[in-house]
């Protein structure tokens, strides 16, 4: 791997050590953020051997074929894309690891093509995972823009799901967001009705992890930032509302009347609106009534 390069543009939360990741690889990672300074930081941590700087998304489309997105919404990766493929050689390859709308995933593909490739590859896990580079990656694109791209994905992640077709991944992330929501909704409303009860709320979480009501917020959000009161579980609330909102657009196209889904929608904006979008998801405990 030490020959090829990958562009990547978004170093947030979550692309900062995914891009780390893919540089302890042995890839060549040529980064842009829009916020001045981020992209010599990783260039810092990078070290130069695996490393270098763009100042603009044309600039590091020219350098690159296979580029990697982690930006927060579809607007911003439509706007980046524009001058990004229009640098990029015939063949070149971007891949949105962000949490991206899939019909919008799709038609930006589609408008794109035959030029550039556009792949979605959402990815699930806290920043802990993405530091250690073993991040779940759901993958949409045909079998030769995988074959492209599964090298790098692999420097990123340790679990690849192919999911179907471009726009695929983003609409099962949004699915599996929806559930992971619901899930740290029920556990800390369970959370506040055993404080009511004068439970011993560590050993509720050991009773739950430990029963049918395990899940991934009882496993890593509960002991970790809700009961220390540290509410640092690594996703932003707003970003939580986000896919909840691409969720229930896509309950909303397929006529399907999703209760518990519309009831996490009005919760999250209502909590967005208390805590503000850039508070930690797991806030929507702190949002809850005592």
């Amino acid at each position: 791997m030490a020959t090829q390069r990958m562009g990547f543009i978004g170093l947030g939360m979550m692309g900062m050590p995914m891009a780390l990741s893919a540089a302890r690889a042995g890839i060549e990672v040529v980064a842009h953020d829009a916020v001045p300074g981020r992209a010599a930081e990783f260039a810092a941590l990078a070290g130069e051997s695996h490393s270098d700087v763009a100042a603009s998304a044309a600039e590091l489309g020219a350098a690159c074929t296979v580029v990697v997105l982690m930006l927060p919404t579809s607007a911003h990766v439509a706007e980046v894309t524009h001058d990004l493929a229009a640098a990029m050689a015939p063949g070149g390859l971007i891949i949105d690891m962000g949490s991206s709308i899939p019909g919008e995933t799709r038609t930006l593909a589609t408008r794109l093509a035959p030029h550039t490739t556009l792949i979605d590859a959402p990815v699930s896990g806290s920043v802990v995972k993405a530091k250690s580079g073993t991040l779940s990656i759901m993958v949409g694109g045909n079998d030769a823009a995988f074959a492209q791209a599964e090298p790098y994905l692999k420097t990123m992640g340790t679990t690849l799901v192919r999911t179907g077709e471009t726009g695929s991944a983003h609409a099962m992330k949004a699915l599996n967001n929806f559930v992971y929501a619901a899930g740290l909704l029920a556990v800390s409303e369970a959370l506040r009705i055993g404080a009511r009860q004068g439970l011993d709320l560590s050993i509720l979480a050991d009773v739950m992890n430990a029963s049918s009501g395990r899940n991934i917020a009882t496993e890593t959000k509960v002991k970790q930032a809700i009961l220390p009161g540290t509410y640092d579980g690594g996703f932003q609330l707003g970003l939580m509302a986000k896919d909840i909102e691409t969720a229930g657009a896509m309950a909303d196209e397929s006529n399907y009347p999703a209760e518990a889904l519309t009831l996490c929608r009005r919760l999250w904006r209502e909590a967005v609106a208390a805590r503000g979008p850039r508070a930690d998801n797991t806030e929507i405990h702190r949002f809850l009534p005592e």
